[in-house]
């Protein structure tokens, strides 16, 4: 199960409370006071983890709560703090509060942290509040409450390109030539339900991660089709490779599908739209597909590859492409680069 956003509540732990006692001790007479203070309570830390790609193991979980600290004892003996409660999350991981509305911060590596709910502070026996003139103090602090919140957790997949077109344009057939991944693949449109990632190996050196997500339609910018819901993935992406049909099961211009897909991210975000573009003619052993591929190379003034999953053509220029491309690319995703052609700087 594929899951990109998670609601939950958070809570740390309450500190303990101080202790009320005093030295009771064979021949001496008027010990003092001797009450511990208690334990701080643990904080509750969301830690991006590698491993995974997804929420699903968080899902089922609505309240996390960190451990209480221990209240202090007699003999000066301090309360135990509270274990700190550690939430696992995929790197790429937004943390936002509910309430508010503001980032807490955005995971974007593996090992970035946020601590969403700080704990309690412990309170202080009476052995702190002695003075000079007051020798026996008969009262100690109460732990104080933790913090507790709503928050929301918003998966922003890290690849490094990202497959876009239409529904049945051949993106998850790519992914499972390209990667040892295994997505769902049929002769129907909207095959895939939700991304999947593959991790494309070049040689011992060079390797890149490439996401398949599903199928855009017209409109997916205003929430129809499926594509819409995951749009947000792309944003991560250095990379964007248009996988276009030469000859769509509805009879459609591919040069039209094509100008559809790029006003739907236009539309989504004016960012997204200026993310650097290989644009790629798939199904290449069909009759008559080569002619498409050149009408569309003329028609956008760039050069327009040509693959075929199912033969293996041109998925060797293809990858070394992609990866002289991702090569003269920023390697943060919050760089904005612009457009390249398939041309420019090829192998």
């Amino acid at each position: 199960m594929f899951v990109d956003r998670v609601e939950i509540y958070v809570k740390g732990g309450d500190g303990g409370h101080g202790c009320v006692s005093f030295r009771r001790e064979k021949y001496v007479p008027k010990g003092g006071p001797d009450g511990g203070d208690g334990g701080n309570g643990g904080s509750v830390i969301v830690r991006a983890v590698p491993g995974t790609d997804s929420l699903a193991q968080i899902v089922h979980r609505k309240h996390w709560r960190a451990e209480k600290g221990q209240p202090g004892s007699g003999n000066n003996r301090h309360g135990r703090n509270g274990a700190d409660l550690i939430i696992p999350v995929p790197p790429g991981t937004i943390v936002r509060d509910r309430d508010r509305g503001h980032i807490l911060k955005d995971l974007v590596r593996p090992g970035d942290q946020v601590v969403v709910a700080y704990g309690g502070t412990g309170g202080r026996g009476n052995k702190a509040f002695a003075s000079a003139t007051n020798q026996a103090p008969r009262h100690a602090e109460r732990g104080k409450p933790g913090e507790e919140r709503w928050i929301v957790l918003e998966l922003k997949l890290i690849a490094d390109v990202g497959l876009l077109g239409l529904p049945n344009a051949g993106k998850s057939t790519l992914l499972s030539r390209l990667s040892h991944a295994t997505p769902q693949i049929a002769d129907y449109p909207f095959t895939t339900r939700y991304p999947n990632l593959g991790a494309v190996v070049v040689n011992r050196e060079h390797a890149f991660v490439m996401a398949d997500l599903p199928g855009l339609i017209e409109g997916a910018h205003a929430g129809i089709g499926l594509g819409h819901e995951f749009l947000r993935h792309v944003e991560r992406t250095r990379l964007l490779l248009h996988l276009v049909e030469p000859f769509p099961a509805d009879g459609s211009d591919p040069l039209h599908n094509y100008r559809v897909l790029r006003q739907e991210l236009a539309l989504y975000s004016a960012q997204l739209a200026h993310k650097p573009e290989l644009v790629v003619v798939s199904k290449m052993d069909l009759e008559g597909a080569e002619a498409v591929r050149q009408r569309l190379e003329k028609e956008l003034q760039c050069k327009v590859l040509g693959i075929s999953a199912v033969t293996g053509e041109g998925l060797a220029d293809l990858v070394k492409q992609i990866l002289h491309t991702l090569q003269r690319l920023p390697a943060h995703e919050d760089v904005v680069a612009q457009p390249v052609s398939a041309d420019e700087g090829a192998v």
